[in-house]
């Protein structure tokens, strides 16, 4: 039998926040207008929501303007387990990074980093240890170009406007004239490489998963030891097993997918 409730049990003021957190599904970041319009509550409410969240570490603020942390993952992270599609999901990464003998992930873009939603590790690459939740620098990765190399033309100006673009490696590319560059070929080939760019020795391979609508909505890498494997090898040997799994997961059951 179904319990009922009246609306004495419904707070307020939890179902604004999450009103608030619900509206950063379509938007990078939120400012305090945007969410009061988005949400159709008032400032002084959407302001101390905001505040609450970055008080709790689910949000940051930079330039007035409100990113979610990594930390917001937690939250749906025991019902994304608990999906058919999510163990379909994990199941296929395991695949792909037995068939190539390496660390497989899978990420989503929030804000101007990467955020690490699925990851199979392999032999120790990096000197960052990777984990779900762990962010890492779009710019000067393969599932982050990638997935910027998705934005529409407003969307990159204000990347380009607000993100801290430096060299991590000699080998970055941190350049708005480059990155363009960069994000255009992504465009052309449907996928992207990087190399030696967020941390020496490391090399990783990326293709984007889609959701039933068609839109990128996330990213899955391949990555390996720069130092023992060319671009060419990854280009012959990963790129195909990674693209076919990238669609796989895409087309992973009728259901929505998790992120």
């Amino acid at each position: 039998m179904t319990e009922e409730f009246n609306s004495a049990d419904h707070l307020q003021t939890l179902a604004k926040g999450l009103k608030v957190i619900e509206a950063f599904d379509s938007h990078d970041h939120l400012t305090i207008s945007t969410a009061a319009k988005l949400t159709n509550i008032s400032r002084p409410t959407a302001r101390r929501v905001l505040i609450t969240l970055v008080n709790l570490g689910y949000a940051q603020a930079l330039d007035n303007r409100f990113y979610l942390t990594p930390k917001v993952l937690s939250l749906g992270y025991s019902y994304m387990t608990a999906r058919d599609s999510w163990e379909i999901t994990t199941t296929l990464l395991r695949e792909l990074s037995k068939q190539t003998n390496e660390s497989s992930s899978i990420a989503k873009l929030v804000g101007e980093e990467i955020v690490y939603i699925g990851r199979v590790p392999a032999n120790k690459i990096m000197n960052i240890s990777l984990n779900i939740g762990t962010h890492l620098p779009a710019y000067a990765t393969s599932m982050g170009k990638l997935l910027l190399a998705q934005k529409s033309e407003e969307a990159l100006q204000e990347f380009f406007a607000t993100a801290k673009l430096e060299a991590l490696t000699p080998n970055t590319t941190y350049k708005e004239v480059d990155l363009r560059r960069e994000f255009e070929e992504i465009r052309e080939k449907g996928w992207a490489i990087s190399e030696d760019q967020l941390e020496i020795g490391l090399m990783s391979i990326a293709a984007p998963i889609r959701n039933l609508r068609g839109e990128v909505i996330a990213a899955i890498n391949c990555s390996t030891n720069s130092s023992q494997t060319t671009r060419q090898e990854v280009e012959d040997h990963y790129l195909s097993p990674l693209l076919e799994t990238a669609e796989l997961i895409s087309r992973n059951t009728e259901i929505e997918l998790p992120f």
